[in-house]
């Protein structure tokens, strides 16, 4: 691939559009196009040339990005797809020139992203999957982190693509690593945000201020970027979303879809993960609550919330329960094989 080649950006929502823009700024032939018009009326104004149809994009590319909500969407591009009574659009792959590049930047399930890998691979074409991390401030000033699966080959053949997208790019292995390594990293991400506001929480039950506890466990072992990043409590990390009344950031909605996949993995591979399983459902309770928009670390108004509630009901520190609730917790979220607390 030429080091200024042509890209066919298929996907330009919060995250495609500001990605596609540094392609252009960056010296690359773009032809962006997305189901949504208002999302391609924004990339044109931005500066994005756009085509009149997914495969009109494809002409002269050499590189084919997605960035796709779902899997679904994923597969149904590459294979081609229609609704009741309407003819098959026309799939991706075929539409392609034989060797194209197909880089895919969406999040989505492991198994998803190697059986696309799979159907480019036997239609003649190469294959990354490269899931990114860094949300919409990180698209629009080039930031991004990437998470690439895929051959050696094919991955130094999109490295310099990449590296005009982010800062840093990571080879995680073979087809599908690239998404393992996202939803592994925000299954941690998750927990430990939880985690984090729990402890504020407690703290502040405890009459701690939240500037002491941040100052002790930002320099102790309980130190990690859900604290000193993303802080869930304003004052402490001045640029933490917590200052903004929680505007996101890394939205409530997407980690839930994060942590279900995460949750997809860890029930197809057989591993005990309870804090993961606990983690989606939490975050699944407080996007369908009306928290979807807000971001992540906004979990600890949840949590807050429900802690007023149960202090109100008695269980707090000077309640006639104080002390008889944990052994229940602990109880319960033991007799559930899927960690969830009920």
């Amino acid at each position: 691939m030429p080091e200024k080649g042509s890209v066919a950006f298929l996907g330009l929502g919060h995250m495609g559009g500001p990605m596609a823009l540094n392609l252009v700024h960056a010296g690359y032939r773009v032809a962006g196009f997305d189901v949504v018009p208002e999302a391609v009326e924004a990339a044109r104004a931005q500066g994005v040339p756009v085509a009149a149809s997914a495969v009109d994009a494809l002409a002269g590319a050499e590189v084919v990005l997605t960035m796709f909500p779902s899997g679904r969407h994923v597969l149904d591009a590459y294979q081609g797809s229609g609704h009741p009574g309407q003819p098959v659009a026309p799939g991706l792959l075929a539409a392609a020139p034989p060797g194209t590049m197909f880089l895919d930047c969406s999040t989505i399930n492991v198994d998803e992203a190697r059986e696309a890998a799979r159907l480019a691979v036997e239609a003649g074409h190469h294959s990354v999957d490269a899931p990114v991390s860094g949300g919409v401030v990180g698209a629009q000033a080039g930031t991004l982190t990437f998470m690439a699966g895929g051959d050696v080959a094919d991955f130094e053949a999109v490295r310099p693509l990449l590296e005009v997208m982010g800062k840093r790019v990571v080879h995680c292995g073979g087809h599908g690593a690239g998404q393992a390594a996202k939803i592994c990293n925000n299954l941690i991400l998750g927990v430990s945000m939880i985690a984090v506001s729990e402890a504020f929480v407690l703290g502040e039950k405890l009459g701690l201020t939240d500037q002491a506890l941040f100052d002790v466990a930002s320099a102790a072992s309980g130190q990690c970027w859900a604290l000193t990043t993303n802080c869930p409590v304003p004052g402490p990390v001045p640029a933490s979303p917590a200052n903004r009344d929680y505007q996101p950031g890394f939205s409530s909605a997407l980690m839930a879809k994060d942590l279900n996949l995460a949750l997809n993995a860890l029930n197809s591979t057989g591993v005990a993960g309870h804090m993961g399983a606990l983690a989606a459902r939490i975050y699944d309770r407080f996007a369908a609550g009306g928290g979807a928009g807000r971001d992540f670390s906004a979990i600890i108004t949840e949590i807050r919330g429900a802690s007023e509630q149960h202090a109100g009901a008695g269980h707090g520190p000077a309640g006639e329960g104080a002390g008889t609730e944990l052994p229940d917790r602990r109880q319960a979220i033991t007799a559930h094989d899927d960690g969830s607390p009920e």
